[in-house]
């Protein structure tokens, strides 16, 4: 979200310096997950507010995935699509980016993006389609340039 590995790995700390002195706030029984990314997310949105710089989005564990029984030629492919599509959603806006990936990277389910966002489910469904259809364009306009 941040742009900058730097930036996000700031801004988990000091979410989670944050996250531990609200604990005593935190609602019993409800999902900690998303509590936790919601605190995670502000604190990622006041860093590029504040700094104002945009570097390449670096997403670690996406990165780091290597198909290892593929044939080497399907495994560079494999990594050459993997770092357009990142590419891709890099050219997101933060609302686009930050839906895909919650819902696509994190792996969380649409309840728990919703409430990490605090939006509702149809509204993470709504933005996730929405996300995805411009994704889908940039792709096909890179694909034809």
């Amino acid at each position: 979200m941040t742009r900058n590995s730097a930036d996000a790995e700031d801004a988990c700390q000091e979410a989670f310096a944050k996250a531990y002195r609200a604990l005593l706030r935190f609602r019993v029984g409800a999902p900690f997950r998303p509590w936790l990314l919601r605190i995670v997310t502000n604190e990622a949105r006041n860093r590029m507010r504040s700094n104002r710089r945009h570097e390449n989005l670096r997403i670690r564990a996406v990165s780091g995935i290597h198909v290892l029984d593929a044939d080497p030629a399907d495994r560079i492919l494999t990594e050459e699509a993997r770092r357009s599509l990142l590419v891709a959603v890099e050219d997101l806006a933060l609302q686009d980016r930050e839906i895909i990936t919650y819902r696509f990277f994190l792996d969380l389910s649409v309840a728990e993006t919703a409430q990490a966002l605090s939006i509702a489910e149809g509204t993470v469904k709504s933005r996730l389609a929405r996300a995805l259809s411009r994704l889908s364009e940039h792709i096909v306009e890179e694909e034809h340039s």
